[in-house]
């Protein structure tokens, strides 16, 4: 069989270790907090030199096109839709007349009866 006591006693040391090592942080992240960064003073902006002018250039004029002139388009007959005969529907049977059946009717039961008396 294997023996994993040497395994058990490296992680026992290890997650002791990182124990000590969790308190030591939260004291060193106060100190931090409380100290003050020294003042840095300003320093003066720099002055970029003046750049010259530069003259503008004029805009380039596209030479205007001659406007063509298309031909009408001949006029096209309007094409007719051939008309379809209406087939006549088959003459439905009338239904036979059905008796009026009655309604049925729940049994009365009073709200002063026990809970008792009408379960069966």
């Amino acid at each position: 069989m294997v023996n994993y006591r040497g395994l058990v006693h490296l992680l026992a040391l290890f997650v002791f270790a990182l124990s000590l090592m969790t308190g030591e942080n939260s004291v060193g992240a106060s100190r931090i907090l409380e100290e003050t960064l020294p003042e840095v003073p300003e320093l003066p902006k720099p002055e970029l030199p003046h750049l010259p002018d530069i003259p503008s250039l004029p805009k380039p004029e596209l030479p205007s096109l001659p406007k063509v002139e298309l031909p009408p388009l001949p006029e096209l007959p309007k094409p007719e839709l051939p008309t379809i005969p209406k087939p006549e529907l088959p003459e439905v049977p009338e239904l036979p007349h059905l008796p009026d059946f009655p309604k049925p009717t729940l049994p009365f039961v009073a709200k002063d009866m026990p809970a008792a008396a009408t379960n069966p």
